[in-house]
């Protein structure tokens, strides 16, 4: 005869049954990721042993060390700023003290630690013009990145490269234009969106044309913009690349255009369409890796129309950020191969291994330094170059 009190009894019970149900839901995990597990989008692939370039790395700043930076009061008081500073690496009271120049720096030293990038393409910013006065509008203007600044920072570090940004609108966007190829920029960078001005606007052509004349790149953001707390997503419809690719520029439009729509059809399936018809369009693989952008790294890899157009771009800082995840693909990635990457310290390091591990092959990491403006591998990086810069 049991004697024991009714709660003596239960507690000597409980463990068992505890553990008939760790096990039961032990089963259910193992037997789901059995079904649902497919593996890697494509087989993956050894990368070279030779570094490579990412061609897509942001910078900002607040002003501070007169770098001539700002965001805008609107975006400071975003929840997304000091995300932004923190994937960055540093945070508001940092950079107030050691000046905006010191992100820059911050990129150059993880950069030098990264045992697959050799280099990385620091992006410049411009913002919207007044065409009233053809001044720098800073109340539509939520962030702004002076290409001086870029230029004189980078050409300190021998492992960074730098993208200008110039609006097409301002009076004197071809001196600037001029200005930033002889002082070795690598492409010029936009994202229409937020700088509300339209590609297709044919005030824009002599601006292609001497794009054209200077052998530089435009790096174009293309889809839906969601990286500020406003953003004209109808400006970053792929079609309306139709003018400068026209003209002959070479265009990479950034993301497969993924997340936007523009009547009634996806932007993605627009860019697909405007690859069939110009061979100078191309596009890259940064952010395809976060988690609201799900399908469309498949997607990049296996529609034909982007084969052999694919580039190699991180979209740093934000795969600093809970966006992007080795945990986000249980479906593709093994436990032990999530555990991995996540250990990865080093920001591009992880970057490229998870991409490799989901199947990007080494020919989109490989090309990203053949899409620069040609002859970049041949400028000197020297402290006679840093000065001629700071002058």
């Amino acid at each position: 005869m049991n004697l024991a009190p009714p709660t003596a009894r239960l507690t000597r019970r409980r463990p068992g049954r505890w553990l008939l149900w760790s096990l039961g839901g032990l089963g259910i995990v193992v037997v789901l990721r059995f079904l649902l597990f497919r593996g890697p989008i494509l087989p993956p692939t050894s990368l070279s042993p030779e570094k490579f370039v990412d061609l897509h790395v942001h910078t900002a700043g607040i002003g501070a060390g007169d770098s001539g930076c700002f965001v805008s009061g609107t975006l400071q008081s975003s929840y997304k700023f000091d995300l932004y500073l923190k994937s960055f690496g540093t945070s508001r009271a940092r950079v107030a003290a050691e000046g905006d120049a010191s992100i820059i720096r911050h990129l150059a030293e993880e950069v030098g630690a990264s045992r697959q990038v050799s280099h990385a393409v620091v992006l410049a910013l411009d913002g919207a013009i007044d065409e009233s006065t053809g001044e720098l509008d800073r109340p539509r203007t939520e962030v702004y990145v002076p290409n001086e600044f870029v230029a004189r920072e980078t050409a300190r570090f021998t492992n960074l490269l730098w993208g200008a940004s110039i609006n097409p609108l301002r009076p004197d966007a071809l001196q600037r234009l001029d200005w930033a190829a002889a002082h070795g920029a690598v492409l010029v960078k936009w994202i229409p969106g937020i700088m509300h001005f339209s590609p297709d606007d044919v005030r824009c052509t002599a601006f292609y044309q001497r794009l054209v004349e200077l052998q530089l790149p435009l790096l174009c953001h293309a889809g839906q913009e969601r990286s500020f707390t406003q953003a004209q997503d109808e400006l970053g419809d792929p079609v309306r690349l139709r003018l400068p690719l026209s003209l002959g520029v070479s265009v990479i439009a950034a993301h497969i255009a993924s997340t936007g729509a523009n009547e009634g059809e996806r932007d993605t399936d627009r860019l697909v369409r405007l690859m069939r018809e110009f061979p100078t369009l191309r596009t890259e693989v940064s952010s395809l890796t976060q988690i609201n952008k799900p399908g469309y790294l498949r997607e990049a890899l296996l529609r034909p129309e982007f084969r052999g157009r694919l580039a190699y771009g991180s979209d740093y800082p934000l795969i600093n950020t809970a966006l992007v995840s080795p945990w986000h693909y249980p479906r593709e990635l093994s436990v032990a191969q999530m555990q991995r990457l996540s250990a990865e310290t080093n920001s591009w390091d992880r970057d490229v291994a998870l991409k490799q591990a989901l199947g990007v092959p080494n020919e989109v990491f490989a090309r990203s330094g053949d899409w620069l403006r040609p002859g970049w591998r041949d400028r000197p990086r020297s402290p006679a170059a840093t000065q001629a810069v700071a002058k």
